[in-house]
């Protein structure tokens, strides 16, 4: 049996299916919304209100990312297919990842056919994460978790425990293949400090949950494409340190930008092997000299951790989070001070300017800009330059 659409044939399962809990409704202005949009929007409100201001957080983050590509990412529940969807949540994901976490490293591991592959060692480069994530993968066979996770401890054993070891699971089937027990699996990711977080794209698996309990983990099961996006960000802040976090002294490099420096060829493209990349500008190690097109990154040669100056103060607001607004119901219709939209039933004011905010610049205000516009507007700046 085919169902026939206005362009194309479809099968029964194929065809759009109703969301019955969006229900329509129209607002004093006679703007038409969603009762589902405004329960995302309390959504993240409750989680930054649950956010642990005066915990000690992991800042510099080692962190895998694993993804099903077994026979159940094909499946078109999100479109185009699961597995496309991922993947540019995944880049959107990344970009966002080292924007708030700049010296951090991610690594790529792919799961199917009973096997788990390494796409892309610990790296703390996002163009060369992204381009290894152009080509979707074959879909085949089943994941398996338990060599994921191996594969991954592995990786992250010889990791300095100061910094915090973390594994985040995309999974869209609801089974696995693995060799052997995974409980002494979890047992040894708990012994390692390893925390696992899981993203279910399916159905939640008893299994999953008991990962994610006994590491600390987080483990949620998504809606939509949009409930994905949202649930993918959370992950961007740094997670509270472990309590037996050793507290070190890293050793970093600031390196400095020469135009007409000495002709070398860049440690980032050896494995190209094209001699576009040798120039005479770059980053130069104050170490062993070595060049680099881009920062952070750790040193091929001597081993240090080559960073500038921004990517340190840019963790700055995870440290120190910008307060919370205070919900507010309105008598009059008032602007908005960041879009000056007219907000004229409930509206967000900062406790230090007492500036009136919608609920979308609120929200941008606390998951991106992390500075208070009417703030930053009253201060007024003489000798000191403010850095977002």
């Amino acid at each position: 049996m085919e169902v026939e659409g206005d362009d194309t044939v479809h099968k029964p399962w194929e065809t759009e299916y109703e969301r019955s809990w969006e229900v329509l409704q129209e607002d004093r202005e006679g703007r038409l919304h969603s009762t589902l949009d405004e329960e995302l929007y309390k959504a993240k409100r409750r989680r930054l209100f649950e956010r642990p201001n005066s915990a000690r957080l992991g800042m510099m983050r080692y962190l895998f990312l694993i993804v099903d590509a077994s026979r159940s990412m094909a499946d078109k529940d999100l479109k185009p297919d699961r597995i496309r969807c991922t993947l540019k949540i995944v880049e959107n994901f990344l970009a966002e990842f080292f924007d708030q976490n700049p010296i951090s490293q991610v690594g790529l591991i792919i799961t199917r056919d009973g096997r788990a592959e390494k796409l892309l060692e610990l790296n703390g480069n996002s163009r060369v994460l992204m381009e290894a994530l152009k080509r979707p993968p074959s879909c085949s066979g089943d994941p398996s978790i338990q060599n994921s996770l191996e594969m991954t401890m592995r990786a992250l054993k010889h990791v300095p425990n100061h910094a915090s070891k973390e594994a985040v699971i995309i999974m869209g089937s609801i089974a696995s293949c693995d060799p052997g027990n995974i409980f002494s699996t979890i047992d040894e990711l708990v012994k390692q400090s390893i925390r696992c977080c899981i993203v279910g794209l399916s159905a939640e698996v008893r299994l999953c949950k008991t990962i994610s309990q006994k590491t600390q983990g987080t483990y949620q099961v998504i809606t939509d494409e949009i409930h994905f996006r949202d649930i993918m960000l959370q992950h961007c802040r740094p997670p509270p340190a472990k309590a037996n976090a050793e507290a070190t002294m890293i050793k970093m490099g600031f390196p400095k930008h020469l135009v007409n420096g000495p002709m070398a060829a860049c440690l980032c493209h050896l494995d190209q092997r094209s001699i576009d990349h040798v120039t005479t500008s770059g980053y130069f190690c104050p170490r062993c000299s070595s060049k680099y097109c881009e920062l952070p990154v750790m040193c091929k040669v001597c081993g240090l951790t080559l960073v500038l100056a921004p990517h340190l103060a840019r963790s700055y607001h995870h440290l120190f989070p910008l307060p919370m607004f205070r919900e507010t119901v309105l008598t009059e219709k008032l602007s908005c001070t960041g879009c000056q939209v007219i907000v004229s039933n409930k509206g967000y004011k900062c406790p230090e300017c007492e500036q009136l905010f919608c609920i979308d610049c609120d929200l941008y205000v606390h998951e991106t800009l992390h500075n208070c516009p009417g703030c930053v507007s009253s201060v007024k700046v003489q000798d000191t330059t403010i850095i977002s």
